[in-house]
């Protein structure tokens, strides 16, 4: 197989493989010579398309041609631009049915916490107020490592960041809610807060946006009021170490999951193979009674009208048009450009545009109904598909997904990356030679869909593999220790 026709109503195919110019590609009983070459993942014109004419993948404009392109011609960045500018009015034209999908009733082997969440990991982590104390919570965490070997936890971690201090207005409030949703978290069997005593995220205050607590399980310190804070720290983790060692798994039913989509370093293969996959299993999850979590709202533009048709009502609705529009104003607020967004890494993996990267990036949340969208640094509160706000960013969405309470997020890529976030961060290729090339970064190939496996083949197996995962079984950034977050920052910093 050479290339792929995505949608009946394309211009546009895909090649599965390097083509070559002068190879003659044999498209239903038309045989195309290439005028170029064509690198894999990349696209080229299955007709003329005239000078300003739609260019189609998906089935919808992913732009138009700034001159003729001829049949057998590379179509890229240089021969496509956008069509999208501004603000816009949008009107609801429901047109979504939720997928009828049997339940299973699966289960996967989760840790029941006393509020009577589920967490798929049993961790203690070390969280600062303030950018001031990380050495400090560094300091702490190698200690609990060394003295208890982490027998009994899945992971003793310290969470270091910039803020805690001399921000203002929302970006003061970003980062009270997102160390706030980790310290919820479910996958956190035990935490311990690490405050300094002058920061603008004051402890006292940060504890009672914490609302109830297990306060054997959460513990805070102010290193200011201490003499030694290594050693007030030490006591009170080896509290909370006795409290989070003693903790088993037990049955919990999959309706339980919530999961985050996400991707990054995507390519021409992203919206064929790895973001369908995610969508099929957004719809499987949410048919069981499960949640999924889909942001990146940059890249939802010029693919949003088929969210927002998807909405379960108007006021749903509503809140999708400002999702997007408040994002598109954030940008021109601050004099940016909203829709040259493909990066270099997309261009060379053969995104063009970023309608082309929105209808690749939106498959990864399926056909279910929106049921609720969320602000930055909001909890799920409804079950089903969701919507965040928040950017494109890989480390600053992870964490946004992680911080909804999702209990792992799945990245896919088509170039590959190392990190994670606060909760397992699952890589899931685009294409074999990726998987190939890098076994430490990659989990799960979804490369195979364009070689020799069925999508429904690939999305069992794929299933089989979040259900281990979820009931213990580390990915590569747990394996290699690679556990970061990022808050987002909008404003002045004093």
């Amino acid at each position: 197989m050479q290339y792929i026709k995505i949608n009946p109503s394309d211009n546009v195919a895909v090649a599965l493989t390097d083509l070559h110019s002068g190879e003659s590609i044999v498209t239903g009983d038309t045989a195309i010579t290439l005028v170029s070459d064509i690198p894999a993942g990349h696209k080229w014109a299955l007709e003329a398309i005239p000078e300003n004419g739609n260019v189609i993948k998906y089935g919808y404009p992913i732009g138009h041609a700034r001159q003729t392109i001829a049949p057998g011609e590379w179509v890229n960045e240089k021969t496509v631009k956008t069509n999208l500018s501004g603000l816009l009015d949008y009107e609801y034209h429901p047109q979504g049915v939720q997928p009828a999908i049997p339940n299973r009733h699966l289960t996967f082997k989760g840790y029941r916490r006393a509020n009577g969440e589920v967490g798929i990991r049993n961790e203690i982590w070390i969280i600062p107020t303030v950018g001031c104390v990380n050495g400090t919570v560094h300091t702490l965490a190698e200690r609990l490592r060394n003295e208890t070997q982490s027998k009994g936890v899945d992971a003793i971690v310290a969470y270091p960041h910039n803020y805690g201090c001399s921000q203002l207005g929302d970006d003061h409030e970003n980062t009270r809610k997102i160390l706030r949703n980790m310290v919820l978290h479910p996958n956190a069997g035990g935490v311990l807060i690490v405050g300094l005593g002058c920061e603008n995220n004051q402890l006292s205050a940060f504890r009672e946006i914490l609302g109830e607590i297990d306060e054997s399980r959460v513990k805070f310190i102010e290193t200011q009021k201490v003499a030694d804070e290594i050693e007030e720290g030490m006591s009170l983790l080896r509290e909370i170490y006795d409290m989070v060692s003693q903790d088993v798994r037990e049955d919990a039913p999959v309706s339980e999951l919530k999961i985050g989509l996400k991707c990054g370093g995507s390519d021409g293969f992203s919206g064929i193979t790895a973001n369908p996959l995610l969508g099929v299993f957004s719809d499987f999850l949410i048919a069981q009674g499960g949640s999924t979590v889909l942001t990146e709202v940059p890249e939802m533009f010029g693919a949003e009208t088929i969210l927002m048709n998807r909405c379960i009502n108007e006021e749903i609705f509503n809140k999708t048009v400002h999702l997007i529009n408040d994002f598109k104003d954030y940008f021109m607020r601050n004099e940016q450009p909203v829709y040259e967004n493909p990066s270099p890494g997309n261009k060379a993996g053969g995104i063009s545009t970023l309608e082309e990267k929105s209808l690749g990036c939106t498959q990864k949340c399926g056909q279910s109904l929106v049921q609720d969208v969320l602000r930055y640094g909001d909890r799920i509160q409804t079950k089903g598909l969701n919507l965040l706000s928040a950017p494109g960013n890989d480390l600053v969405a992870a964490t946004a997904l992680a911080a909804t309470g999702c209990h792992l997020v799945l990245f896919t890529t088509g170039r590959g990356t190392p990190f994670g976030t606060f909760v397992p961060t699952v890589k899931i290729s685009t294409h074999s030679d990726l998987y190939r090339r890098k076994p430490g970064w990659i989990d799960f190939n979804a490369g195979t869909m364009v070689e020799n496996e069925t999508m429904d083949e690939v999305k069992e197996k794929f299933i089989n593999f979040v259900l281990q995962t979820a009931s213990g079984k580390p990915v590569n950034n747990e394996k290699k220790g690679f556990r970061e977050i990022a808050i987002f920052k909008t404003g002045v910093t004093l």
